[in-house]
């Protein structure tokens, strides 16, 4: 459905606004509000509250990928909904240099105001929606990095909130190689935690390993949906590979099984990072968020690997 539309049939006139949000996930549970606990959906959707508590609207966030407990974001997209009225009462200029800012630079830098100067979730961008715009259904994909200083890394205190400490020294062109096996559209139950009536078919499009000038080891993942804990599961199976656990060519047979197996460890969420979600051109988006809410199948015929 068009954004709006139930709004401004009973002539109410409304706009979606997209926002960019970053996050240090490590006091958060996750992205997903949750009663009695802090939540990165909770926390803003409370600023939004409080923004817009004089106009009788409380705002809500869809969200293009819900992170789970401990997982942090630079590149996050949400949007929220609000009628044209309510917009322009929390976005009226107070101060006569602000009088040239647009609506949604306004409402970024008040939301900012109520979050705090060091809070650990920040507005990164604001503004008006395409039509057919949707945060969570018109996604192509999502990217994500992990990071992982083993033995020949440099351990760099400041960045210890976001990468994982490995005793061990890894073999990063035999975790390379495993994870370009996995490239494609399969079904990744082995690598996902599985949730009633959900499928865990994805296409993975990129997965690479490398080193940073640090020797930190860095992965890159992207695929147009990942299903819950299939990152960290995806690295905990490249990281076998790299101790020498398992061969390259048995972690592609697990996928095959399609089944949860003990053969790695899922990694710790502290190390990985949502970077960036990429949508289409604006004349594409209503379409494609059609298409992504039509449940995924796995066509067989012609499937890689």
């Amino acid at each position: 459905m068009d954004q709006g539309t139930d709004a401004e049939a009973a002539g109410a006139p409304v706009v979606r606004l997209r926002l960019g949000i970053a996050y240090d996930g490590t006091d958060f549970t996750g992205w997903s509000r949750q009663p009695g606990l802090r939540t990165v959906q909770g926390v803003l959707e409370e600023a939004l509250a409080t923004l817009f508590r004089r106009t009788g609207t409380a705002p809500r966030l869809t969200v293009a990928g819900r992170t789970d407990t401990g997982v942090h974001a630079l590149g996050q997209v949400a949007h929220l909904d609000v009628e044209e009225p309510a917009l322009a009462q929390v976005v009226r200029p107070r101060r006569e240099h602000h009088a040239d800012a647009s609506a949604e630079a306004t409402l970024a830098r008040r939301l900012s105001g109520i979050l705090g100067a060091d809070a650990d979730v920040v507005i990164t961008s604001a503004e008006r929606a395409p039509r057919g715009f949707d945060a969570r259904f018109s996604a192509m994909w999502r990217r994500y990095e992990y990071r992982i200083a083993d033995a020949g890394a440099l351990r760099d205190p400041l960045q210890r909130r976001r990468t994982v400490t490995w005793p061990k020294r890894l073999d990063a062109s035999a975790m390379d190689a495993a994870a370009r096996s996995l490239l494609g559209l399969h079904d990744f139950a082995a690598f996902c935690r599985p949730r009633e009536g959900a499928t865990t078919i994805r296409t993975l499009q990129s997965y690479r390993w490398e080193r940073d000038d640090d020797g930190v080891l860095v992965a890159s993942l992207q695929a147009d949906a990942f299903c819950h804990s299939m990152v960290r599961a995806l690295v905990g199976a490249c990281v076998a590979v790299g101790e020498g656990r398992l061969a390259a060519s048995e972690v592609f047979a697990l996928l095959r099984a399609a089944e949860r197996t003990n053969a790695f460890t899922v990694m710790p969420a502290k190390g990985l990072v949502l970077t960036e979600v990429g949508y289409p051109d604006d004349e594409e988006l209503a379409a494609r968020a059609v298409q992504t809410r039509a449940r995924r199948e796995l066509h067989v015929e012609g499937l890689v690997g």
